[in-house]
């Protein structure tokens, strides 16, 4: 069994959340605030006509891919030798190695840069999910909003502080005239070093709770198993309706965090510091989001929770598209924080209630499956947008709100206690 019917020790709830804390650098920084403004801007520079954000998504969306194919699979065969913490302890090495070598990229260098996007967001795709498939361990199913919650919240605060370490570091680096490929190495192994230290709780206390099964297993074994559960979606039929909704409103999720730091530069005119003081308070009102709607997903549902979320997500990107002072930028990035800290939360939560005894990771495996698949749809429909509209990036934008809608309308075909007796 690896579900549980009461909460896990304080401590190992925390070691838990540390997780959250130690791969927010990596997303935050990397994908969101520095790295891809950096790519965009200096390492592909070269390039023209919107050519360097899409060559920048296209990169994510190989690295995605490969998630895609594998994550299940990988989850499945966790499950049967009990042993996902052995998993996240050589995705994480793999993660941290390969952000520190970013540290080495200068103008130019866009095939090592490509490569080490690819492998170290691989990497981090593979950790997401096996760390999240602990959530059925040590929570019950009616704890699980607030448990997530509070590994968001934690997650958001690792980011603002990584973050806010570069921020400091750039500062002083301008003041004393470096040029951006000076200064944005460092920010890649203040990342990589704040990720392998922020980890270690995790493998210091968290437990693996499964038990192995008897027989041995391989890829073809984890590729057979996950075959038989496909066989059954008409039993976990709200599972899997509950993810293809979740790979929709996630395809605009993926959008907004890779392309929100280009945006402000290419759109509203922020400078490198100018967007991750952005990403910083967003990352406040993210942590903010993720809490407070933890305790209001365990109250009136998850369903409902994600419905008021996306519903915050379409009025915070028409206010962005709209917008044209900075004033009404920043009110949308704001709201962007709430909608993404909760809605991130909730859907998480609610692949933990939906999934069965002993296949947690499996499971999850399928919620990287829909989450990565997500990654590549939507920052790829933004870039072929930008791309065809040479560079018009609030059209872009416009596209990407559909995301939101179309996934709010998938919600309402979910029945949520059904989704749990099934689980159960």
């Amino acid at each position: 069994m690896s579900v549980t019917k009461q909460l896990a020790p304080r401590k190992e709830i925390f070691s838990w959340a540390m997780y959250d804390f130690a791969n927010s650098g990596y997303t935050t920084v990397v994908l969101t605030a520095v790295f891809n403004a950096y790519f965009v801007g200096v390492v592909a520079a070269r390039l023209e006509n919107g050519q360097a954000t899409f060559l920048w998504v296209l990169t994510l969306a190989v690295a995605n891919l490969l998630v895609l194919v594998s994550a299940p699979v990988i989850g499945a065969i966790a499950d049967q030798r009990a042993s996902k913490k052995n998993f996240l302890l050589f995705t994480t090495i793999g993660c941290v190695v390969a952000t520190a070598m970013l540290g080495w990229v200068g103008p130019g260098d866009i095939v090592l840069a490509v490569g080490l996007i690819i492998f170290s967001n691989y990497m981090f795709a593979l950790g997401e999910g096996l760390i999240a498939a602990f959530l059925p361990e040590i929570s019950p199913q009616q704890d699980m909003g607030r448990i997530s919650g509070f590994g968001w919240t934690v997650g958001y605060l690792g980011g603002l502080l990584v973050l806010g370490l570069s921020l400091a570091y750039v500062t002083w680096a301008q003041n004393e005239g470096m040029s951006a490929e000076n200064y944005i190495p460092v920010t890649m192994w203040i990342t990589a070093a704040m990720f392998a230290m922020a980890a270690m709780p995790t493998f210091l206390w968290l437990r693996e709770r499964a038990v192995a099964s008897e027989n041995k297993s391989n890829y073809f074994s984890g590729l057979s198993r996950l075959v038989k559960t496909l066989r059954r979606v008409h039993h976990y039929r709200d599972l899997f309706r509950f993810l293809i909704a979740l790979a929709i409103f996630y395809s605009g999720i993926h959008t907004v965090i890779v392309i929100a730091a280009v945006y402000a530069q290419e759109v509203m005119g922020f400078t490198t510091r100018d967007s991750i003081t952005l990403i910083l308070i967003v990352n406040v009102t993210a942590a903010i989001g993720a809490f407070v709607f933890g305790f209001v997903q365990d109250k009136i549902g998850s369903i409902i929770t994600l419905g008021l979320t996306l519903g915050l997500w379409v009025i915070a990107l028409l206010i962005a598209y709209f917008s044209e002072t900075r004033m009404y930028f920043w009110l949308a990035a704001n709201l962007i924080g709430i909608a993404m800290g909760s809605s991130q939360s909730a859907g998480r939560a609610l692949v933990g209630q939906f999934s069965p005894p002993g296949q947690s990771a499996e499971f999850f495996g399928l919620w990287s499956f829909a989450v990565r698949l997500a990654a590549i749809i939507g920052p790829v429909s933004y870039g072929i947008t930008a791309y065809i509209t040479s560079g018009d990036h609030k059209q872009a934008l416009l596209v990407t709100t559909l995301f939101f809608v179309a996934g709010g309308l998938m919600l309402l075909t979910i029945d949520e206690r059904r989704g749990r007796e099934a689980a159960l």
